[in-house]
């Protein structure tokens, strides 16, 4: 198989750098390039430089220098980043991976509509054990359908911005369809005072901020004389680059289309 050149956006960050390493590590990928904010201290370094090993790559805060040669683009920023190098990849045929989370309806539509020009798979957690958790929430769903009350429990590090995860609202998501709900209708993210009874149709949301947590996201089905939950506990980002190196993968193929991480591991 022909080496996949893949760029990372974000390259500065925790993220980006365990990407990175991912990419140096697999022996199907080739780092072409890294881009990272203008005005970031690691503009013009090795982006290996973190490693002790560079890899003659140098970060750019230009698209098409730090885009050049690359097929895909690994992207774990913010959405207004992710935004702007999705209208260059859609343009010049780059296929994308897009891990960022917080986009508004607006930027959803955006990323569909560049769809049509590039394949991308987005997901809110490209950990190939967290997409497995929300097929069995799926199954738990159906079956726990009359008796249970549903909440959704999640935890990060401080430094997270948004709330809840976006991997907590693709669980509320799965769970509300399943059950054949509409989350913008059933959603409950705060409770505060005097809130009268719990509605049995809705899905509540709880959100924990502190240290280093990486991610864990528990759901509870509360029923009479008896509580499920379904939990799922990252330790490592590095789960998520190996996601992130399977949707590439799976792209490998594809010329237009958005996807998602139930593509990638045939969950569907």
């Amino acid at each position: 198989m022909t080496d996949m050149n893949i760029a990372i956006a974000g390259a500065g960050g925790r993220m980006g750098r365990i990407l990175i390493e991912a990419v140096l590590d697999a022996p199907d990928a080739r780092l072409s390039g890294a881009l990272d904010r203008a005005g970031s201290d690691n503009i013009g370094a090795d982006a290996a430089a973190f490693l002790g090993k560079p890899a003659g790559v140098p970060v750019e805060s230009d698209l098409a220098k730090g885009l050049a040669g690359a097929q895909f683009l690994i992207d774990f920023t913010r959405p207004e980043g992710t935004l702007a190098h999705l209208a260059y990849c859609a343009e010049h045929g780059i296929k994308m991976i897009i891990g960022t989370t917080g986009f508004d309806e607006a930027g959803k539509a955006a990323i569909a509509a560049a769809a049509q020009k590039t394949a991308i798979v987005m997901s809110p957690n490209f950990s190939v054990g967290v997409n497995v958790t929300l097929k069995l929430l799926q199954q738990a769903a159906k079956a726990l359908a009359v008796g249970y009350d549903i909440e959704v429990i999640e935890a990060h590090h401080r430094h997270k911005v948004d709330a809840p995860s976006g991997t907590a609202l693709k669980m509320g998501e799965v769970l509300a369809d399943a059950l054949g709900r509409d989350l913008k209708d059933c959603a409950v993210y705060a409770r505060e005072g005097v809130t009268g009874e719990r509605d049995p149709s809705s899905i509540g949301f709880a959100t924990i901020r502190g240290g280093d947590i990486v991610g864990d996201h528990t759901v509870l089905f509360a029923g009479t004389g008896e509580r499920i939950e379904i939990s799922h506990k990252s330790s490592s980002r590095v789960t998520y680059a190996h996601g992130s190196l399977r949707a590439c993968r799976f792209l490998a193929d594809k010329a237009t289309g958005l996807y998602g991480m139930n593509d990638v591991l045939a969950l569907n």
